[in-house]
């Protein structure tokens, strides 16, 4: 019989120890960084575990199994992100379920999710995301087409434009790391300079959390050094 896998409470400890001592070295509050907790592929277990430990925020990049967790845990009253590649065929998933959303990239799919937002709910919290570079395969707008999208969705009642999300490509340097992130600041400082009044920046994974707490990151996107690697796709489990 195969046992649950058990969350480390330390590895949760250890995070926000390096959160910590990055925005002491920023000469930030601690408090202006959360942590999301990266769950994609990783069993309910680990959540619940994570959860136990004081951990409220999860992420999840793929609509079927993040509402499927949602259901699950439903007891707990965690806020659920939706940090994946959005297709228009998930959006009412997400817009019905999902208390955040970071990666919305063009005008479709903000209209879709403004539209099956239910009027019950909260407005949904979105962040676009935005392609720094270019890489085949990744969303993200434009940074020139920026200053539209982001007008576009302040114009939606059940969306609530918060700020920026971007996914850089890996680099092992830390003043490598810090450029795109120092570029998504500039940014949302230019949205705000326009009028918007923006305070939320998601950027820094496991590997270069600290570069992105230095250029102001206030949600850092946290899964390997959290709940360790993620089981092969397909085969997570309750």
């Amino acid at each position: 019989m195969l046992t649950a896998p058990q969350f480390s409470p330390d590895a949760l400890n250890s995070v926000l120890e390096r959160i910590a001592d990055a925005t002491s070295i920023a000469r930030r509050e601690a408090s202006a960084v959360r942590l999301l907790a990266v769950s994609k592929l990783q069993p309910t277990a680990l959540i619940r575990g994570a959860a136990a430990a004081g951990q409220r925020e999860f992420g999840e990049n793929y609509a079927q199994e993040g509402v499927a967790k949602i259901h699950e845990l439903a007891g707990l009253g965690l806020t659920w992100h939706f940090i994946g590649q959005l297709q228009s065929n998930k959006t009412r998933d997400v817009a019905e379920h999902f208390d955040w959303v970071h990666t919305v990239d063009r005008a479709r799919i903000a209209e879709r999710l403004n539209a099956q937002r239910p009027a019950h709910a909260a407005p949904l919290q979105v962040l676009l995301q935005v392609r720094l570079e270019d890489e085949p395969g990744k969303g993200g707008v434009e940074p020139g087409n920026l200053p539209a999208l982001a007008a576009l969705v302040t114009r939606l009642p059940r969306l609530q434009l918060r700020g920026l999300m971007c996914m850089p490509p890996p680099a092992a340097r830390p003043e490598t790391q810090q450029k795109p992130f120092r570029r998504l600041r500039e940014l949302r400082d230019a949205l705000n300079a326009a009028g918007h009044v923006l305070d939320t920046l998601s950027m820094g994974m496991s590997d270069d959390l600290e570069a992105a707490v230095l250029e102001g990151a206030t949600i850092v996107r946290i899964g390997t050094a959290l709940f360790g690697p993620r089981p092969p796709q397909g085969h997570t489990t309750t």
